[in-house]
């Protein structure tokens, strides 16, 4: 068997169906976490510059006791991807609703905005997840599927031998490449997906982090003011 057989080409041509569908699925899966990659690294970028400028905004109005400004300014739709902007929105929503509402001597604004806030919390921490839980099935899946094409490779292996009657290299080598490529392909689609995994995981995390202070830091000034 001369060199060319193992390039690229060759090997794609002398593999069996068996082994093209599972280099097919492999390559499938490859592009699917490219784009959960590319799709979630713009989304965290404009939720990251987007909380930002919340940020910014929202703390002069909560000073100057302006709560309707500060829940119009949250729900404005150049802020639809901030993650602060949607806890900030709930919470400060239940404060507004209390302060401008005739409501139940029982009813505490403040308890309702804590519970509003867990609740965008845990719907905001899945919406940022979205695609996340892909990427984990296709790390973990991937090495299997390229050991299946492996072991398919070592039977066609077997096979170029009995086919030839000898045991050369000549009769196996066939086939112990489409094995070993298929093994290369499987890990390596794995394992930038692994990695992708855990840089995302971290910064939904992060994200998590900065909910829960923007938040508390919210209900803790607008206290303080109440107080004065």
């Amino acid at each position: 068997m001369d060199a060319s057989h193992f390039t690229l080409a060759g090997m794609w041509a002398s593999m069996g169906p068996t082994a093209k569908v599972v280099v097919f699925i492999l390559a499938l899966m490859s592009i699917w976490s490219l784009a959960i990659a590319i799709d979630r690294t713009w989304r965290f970028h404009k939720a990251k510059k987007e909380s930002l400028q919340v940020a910014t905004g929202v703390a002069p109005l909560l000073k100057e006791r302006k709560l309707a400004d500060a829940v119009a300014l949250t729900a404005e739709s150049r802020f639809r991807n901030s993650h602060v902007a949607r806890v900030l929105n709930a919470g400060l929503s239940e404060l507004h609703y209390g302060a401008t509402n005739d409501v139940p001597e029982d009813f505490d604004p403040v308890d309702s905005s804590k519970r509003a806030i867990e609740r965008e919390s845990l719907m905001t921490t899945e919406d940022l997840k979205k695609g996340i839980g892909n990427l984990a099935t296709i790390s973990t899946t991937a090495p299997f599927i390229g050991l299946f094409g492996t072991v398919v490779g070592i039977i066609n292996a077997f096979r170029g031998m009995a086919a030839s009657g000898s045991g050369g290299l000549g009769a196996v080598s066939a086939g112990i490449a489409e094995a070993l490529f298929a093994t290369a392909l499987g890990l390596g689609v794995a394992i930038p997906a692994v990695w992708l995994y855990n840089y995302f995981i971290g910064k939904i995390d992060r994200f998590t982090v900065e909910m829960t202070n923007a938040s508390s830091e919210m209900l803790d000034y607008v206290l303080k003011t109440k107080k004065a």
